[in-house]
């Protein structure tokens, strides 16, 4: 696969694209006045406990209070107090045991409460896993991950694992082996994928980079008064680096020349055997465009998308969840119906997976494929779709292809997705995709007009209203407004008011 990462920088935000084979798959936006706040560490103070919803707000000096679950808490209460007791203490802790334990009470005694845990008004040092979305506040979690180039560092979790994506087992088993040399308290550690084939130094200097940047952590916040923000994530460029940036990277292309040094200064540091895979993008054309970035931009935007065969699928975000359905379109096939609708299900379970790295769809994701009557052809869909979202950074999980079709699964959510961060609700509509049509607006208009003439003997009333409104009175309501000015014995003037929006319109009497 061809990955290739655009940069496009200005003063307003940056914007990153990652192509893999020439398609657009991701998109990152770093807004200059609307940072991110996902993975930044601050400094709260609990405002108020909900014991029955085993939850707390908790003042981040943010617009909205964030949300922490009581299973998002470090639920030891000995070990969470000695979390929050800042620099009194260098040395190490006691390993815990080793004893496999659920991820829901990892540590907790039996049944511990938010309310033994928290009190209000009480300090805590907590990290954003989730931005605010819509109405919602930041959801947080004490469990704080810093992730580093080779590692995902855990200081209040004893969990040490290797990524999943690493599938060799061999490679699995060295990591595995050189954690546990160079980590004998048993602190959290996960191997990323970039650990790949990387020597025992590299690692170790990785893991006490770490250690420091957390203790460091901890010395601000002891000197801190909540609410206060104690570490910021990254910003994008360095971000690219960390997380983006390996060998299967074929070119990082960046269109200013300030942020091009930057991005060979990270390089020389974080990646020197990749410098020659960075370039200055020096065209006319703006880069994104030349691309195609722009475009590809505009059709995420889009509820509808296109498949290359004639088919497409429709993405519709709700509340609740996004729902996505796959149609043949004007892909007929040629000669077995099966296998029409077969061609049509791969390719849309490979878009599918692209759309919803690219719109950065999160939550519950309900797929409805078209009904395949074999079985081994829906095992092979839903293979297809595993095998397409493998790429994926963010965790999702696939449930299996029901007999009609529907296929549920989910993937984490950290930040408002592309739509979300890109539009805003339609004025007209409010969102919903549609407004009533003009025949029900009219009717309702002289519905009320009808009930002033009668109940208030209302001599004239005028209807203001959008001029579409208006024509659509004169051309196909004019005999019923004829006939209650005959039947109530009062006059009723049309004014066009080209300042109303269409489907708004007032009723002004005397």
């Amino acid at each position: 696969m061809k990955r290739e990462i655009i940069v496009n920088s200005s003063i307003v935000e940056t914007r990153v694209a990652v192509l893999e084979d020439g398609v657009l798959v991701e998109l990152l936006i770093d807004d200059s006045k609307n940072k991110s706040i996902a993975g930044n560490i601050y400094k709260g103070r609990v405002l108020k406990i909900l014991p029955g919803m085993q939850a707390a707000f908790v003042d981040l000096g943010l617009a909205k209070d964030a949300f922490l679950y009581v299973r998002d808490i470090f639920e030891d209460v000995e070990e969470f107090e000695q979390l929050l007791t800042i620099g009194e203490d260098d040395e190490p802790g006691e390993p815990l045991s080793d004893e496999p334990r659920s991820n829901f009470a990892r540590g907790r005694r039996p049944q511990a409460s938010i309310e033994e845990i928290l009190k209000e008004g009480q300090e805590i040092v907590a990290q954003v896993a989730r931005e605010p979305l819509g109405t919602k506040g930041a959801r947080i979690t004490s469990h704080i991950t810093l992730p580093g180039r080779h590692l995902v560092y855990m200081p209040t979790e004893q969990h040490v694992g290797v990524s999943r994506k690493i599938e060799d087992e061999a490679e699995r088993s060295r990591l595995k082996q050189i954690i546990e040399e160079i980590n004998p308290q048993r602190e959290g550690v996960i191997v990323r994928t970039a650990g790949i084939g990387k020597e025992k130094d590299e690692i170790e200097a990785d893991l006490e980079f770490l250690r420091s940047l957390w203790k460091k952590i901890k010395d601000k916040a002891e000197t801190l008064t909540a609410p206060a923000v104690v570490q910021q994530d990254l910003d994008l460029i360095f971000r690219i680096f960390r997380d983006l940036f390996t060998k299967e990277v074929v070119r990082l292309v960046v269109d200013s020349p300030t942020e091009y040094e930057r991005c060979l200064e990270y390089a020389e540091s974080l990646h020197p055997d990749l410098k020659s895979h960075l370039f200055l993008y020096t065209e006319d054309e703006p880069i994104f465009k030349s691309f195609g970035i722009e475009r590809e931009i505009e059709k995420a935007l889009r509820h509808k998308a296109w498949l290359k065969s004639g088919g497409y699928i429709v993405l519709e975000q709700t509340e609740a969840l996004v729902s996505i359905d796959v149609n043949t379109g004007k892909y007929v096939g040629k000669h077995d119906f099966e296998e029409t609708v077969l061609k049509t299900n791969l390719e849309a379970a490979r878009e599918i997976a692209r759309q919803v790295r690219l719109r950065d769809l999160g939550g519950i994701i309900i797929i409805d494929f078209i009904d395949m009557a074999r079985q081994e052809s829906r095992d092979r869909v839903l293979q297809d779709l595993k095998e397409a979202l493998k790429p994926d950074r963010s965790p999702t999980n696939v449930s299996l292809l029901s007999e009609l079709g529907l296929v549920e699964m989910t993937r984490k959510r950290v930040r408002q997705g592309l739509n979300k961060s890109l539009s805003a609700s339609c004025p007209a509509c409010g969102g919903l995709g549609y407004v009533r049509s003009t025949p029900s607006i009219a009717h309702q208009v002289l519905r009320e007009v009808e009930w002033r003439l009668f109940s208030k003997r209302i001599p004239m009333v005028r209807i203001r209203a959008h001029p579409d409104l208006i024509d659509w009175f004169r051309a196909e309501d004019g005999e019923v407004i004829e006939a209650l000015q005959q039947t109530y014995g009062g006059e009723i003037i049309l004014v066009p008011e080209e300042s109303l929006a269409p489907g708004k319109y007032q009723l002004l009497e005397g």
